[in-house]
């Protein structure tokens, strides 16, 4: 696959940066995502604007800062990605399927196929919260020296980037018919259908399957978080397209309705 070729997919791969508190790192992370390839830079809240820090660390990579949308939300940031990554150095609570770099980038670049595909990016100083690696559908974890384990963000940044150029260079080598260059992992992974469901689809479908749950008393009392990140685990495994994300939707809907109508059917006379 030429350079032109490689273009589709690489457009549909987003560096996304929450929270960044230096804005020479946003120029550093543009020029890491510059140099391999990759254009489309997101910010989310960052703690400063961009400014001329952002630009002199950019070095000649200052058209990603000035397209970068900002949003204030990560939510919002992914909202039409058909799959999320979340770049963490340590262990959390919630279970994510922990995936290598360089899988990773494999995976990332067979669903590029399909849709948007967000890379995320935590603050310096404390990556990202719980809430934030809630939204994706997989840990990332770059295996540096346990001794000496620190990555500045545009080095982390500067990592991912080169596994998803190898990883365009590896399905490039597969569509021309040549040999892979690295393990022809993205291969093995089906991606998503075409009109698989969007962040945003499956957000609102896991909001909806929530309050359906409080509705039946599915919890009983008991702390509604572990059911929940066990369900979207379940959900996210899946890979729903659009029409199946509808379908549930309507099995909520009236899963609620019933909830309702047995509710009325309990209620003393008087009051009814």
């Amino acid at each position: 696959m030429e350079a032109s070729s490689q273009a589709p997919l690489a457009h549909h791969l987003r560096i996304v940066l929450v929270g960044t508190q230096h804005p020479g790192n946003i120029g550093s992370a543009a020029r890491a995502m510059k140099t391999m390839g990759l254009r489309q830079l997101v910010l989310v809240a960052p703690e400063r604007a961009p400014d001329r820090d952002t630009q002199a660390m950019a070095a000649g990579a200052d058209d990603l800062i000035t397209a970068a949308p900002v949003f204030a939300t990560l939510a919002e940031a992914v909202a039409d990605c058909r799959w999320v990554l979340g770049c963490t150095a340590r262990s959390r609570r919630i279970q994510l399927e922990p995936m290598h770099p360089r899988a990773a980038a494999a995976r990332a670049v067979v669903a590029a196929a399909s849709g948007p595909v967000a890379l995320v990016f935590g603050r310096e100083r404390s990556g990202l919260d719980n809430e934030e690696m809630a939204l994706c559908n997989g840990a990332v974890h770059i295996p540096s020296d346990p001794d000496f384990s620190s990555l500045n963000l545009a080095a982390a940044v500067q990592v991912l980037s080169y596994e998803l150029r190898c990883a365009l260079l590896d399905a490039a080598s597969h569509d021309s018919g040549g040999e892979a260059g690295g393990s022809g992992a993205a291969l093995r992974t089906p991606p998503p259908s075409a009109d698989a469901a969007t962040h945003a689809q499956l957000e609102g479908l896991f909001e909806h399957l929530a309050t359906t749950l409080d509705a039946i008393d599915f919890h009983k009392g008991r702390a509604p978080d572990s059911a929940m990140r066990k369900l979207r685990r379940l959900y996210l495994r899946a890979n729903l397209d659009a029409a199946e994300v509808r379908l549930l939707h309507g099995i909520l809907a009236d899963s609620e309705r019933m909830a309702r109508l047995a509710g009325d059917r309990t209620m003393p006379d008087e009051i009814l």
